[in-house]
């Protein structure tokens, strides 16, 4: 029996270096359900992976409390 993955993808300003990138990656991480975070610093991209969708004002918390913001 396989489970289902969930993906959603967040385009963030302000990441301008591969600290950025790791910030941003263990907040998004903490959030209930999330089960992978990946960031991608040239597209200013995260990909937040669970296996069932994440609630997205948490990941805008989130990334918020990592001091970046999600762009609309």
């Amino acid at each position: 029996m396989s489970s289902a993955t969930y993906t959603a993808t967040y385009t963030v300003a302000g990441m301008t270096c591969s600290h950025c990138v790791d910030s941003v990656k263990r907040e998004v991480g903490q959030v209930t359900g999330v089960t992978g975070v990946d960031a991608d610093l040239a597209s200013g991209r995260v990909t937040v992976i669970g296996d069932a969708p994440v609630d997205d004002a948490l990941v805008r918390d989130a990334v918020e409390e990592a001091g970046y913001e999600v762009k609309a």
